[in-house]
């Protein structure tokens, strides 16, 4: 499986960045959003960066990593990591939340 890594750009030329992040300092292949600015956020899969993000979205990237490193060495008290999500029910994204308008049974099982 692959997961994406958030990164922030320190340096990019050529479509190569320097990049640094949970995963330490990496090349990153640029091709995909083009040459960014040193500062940048980009969410990078397996050494490719695929979408440039919000340093909030990074975040919440980075603590949801940190989660799942966490739990699998046993750890249970996670809700930190989580702070977004506890306390309020989930939420369906737009585009669904849009397909369940349409559905004909007009049900949240759409």
């Amino acid at each position: 499986m692959c997961v994406g890594v958030p990164f922030q750009v320190v340096e990019c030329s050529g479509g190569i960045a320097l990049c640094t992040g949970r995963g330490g300092t990496r090349r990153v292949d640029m091709t995909l959003v083009g040459n960014q600015p040193a500062g940048t956020w980009i969410l990078a899969f397996l050494d490719t960066a695929r979408e440039t993000v919000t340093a909030e979205t990074a975040r919440l990237i980075a603590d949801a990593l940190e989660a799942t490193e966490r739990a699998l060495a046993g750890d249970t008290d996670l809700d930190h990591l989580f702070a977004d999500l506890v306390g309020r029910e989930p939420q369906l994204p737009e585009h669904l939340l849009a397909a369940q308008a349409l559905s004909p049974q007009g049900t949240k099982d759409a």
